[in-house]
């Protein structure tokens, strides 16, 4: 098996650390070896946080390449729009539908971006992304801390990663308290891109 590299894109306090950890276990779990690295920049003030994590029989670096890699995982639009051009040509892009405006933005000195121009950015790398309302479920589950679960549920249907594998290490990367919810987000993440591709391949 060739390297598997995925790249989890978000801010601070959007759980991306902690998601990366959960699918780094599950690729353990599945008998892969894993390496990850985890850059935060500013992540208590809403800074970038980026997960590199790359999976194989054996991996020896976990730093992904720019333009190699498999997977786009962004929890917010500006930060898919940022990280699209590490994406491989034809690579997957899941996308929260969400924004979070960067500091410059709130003090006025940058203007965030349109959806048309983010998205203009991602289609020059794939055709192949999928844009969830990942903050919408989480709200409506009633705790915004589910996003990324969520995300990995959206996530879990690209990846050759058996579901129930998913949920036990989700299982053991969160209390027990708040696993119920974590499990039904993630069930749901599931259901919200499973139809999204069956209508792409479909045509």
């Amino acid at each position: 098996m060739q390297p598997y590299n995925l790249i989890i894109a978000g801010v601070g306090g959007q759980g991306v650390i902690l998601a990366g950890n959960i699918f780094s276990q599950a690729a353990l779990s599945a008998g892969y070896d894993v390496k990850k690295t985890d850059t935060l920049g500013m992540a208590q003030r809403g800074g970038s946080v980026i997960s590199h994590i790359r999976i194989a029989e054996k991996v020896c670096s976990p730093l992904i390449k720019k333009g190699d890699a498999d997977i786009l995982l962004a929890f917010e639009k500006l930060e898919a729009a940022r990280w699209s051009s590490w994406l491989h040509y034809g690579g997957i892009a899941i996308v929260n539908n969400q924004v979070l405006p960067p500091l410059a933005v709130s003090l006025g000195s940058e203007c965030y971006p349109a959806d048309e121009e983010i998205l203009a950015v991602i289609k020059e790398k794939t055709a192949d992304y999928y844009i969830v309302d990942g903050i919408k479920r989480a709200i409506e589950l009633g705790n915004v801390k589910t996003l990324n679960i969520f995300m990995l549920g959206c996530l879990s249907c690209s990846v050759p990663l058996e579901e129930n594998i998913w949920k036990t290490s989700i299982a053991q990367g969160l209390p027990p308290k708040v696993l119920e919810l974590n499990i039904k987000a993630f069930e749901q993440g599931r259901q919200a891109m499973l139809p999204k591709k069956t209508k792409k391949n479909n045509g």
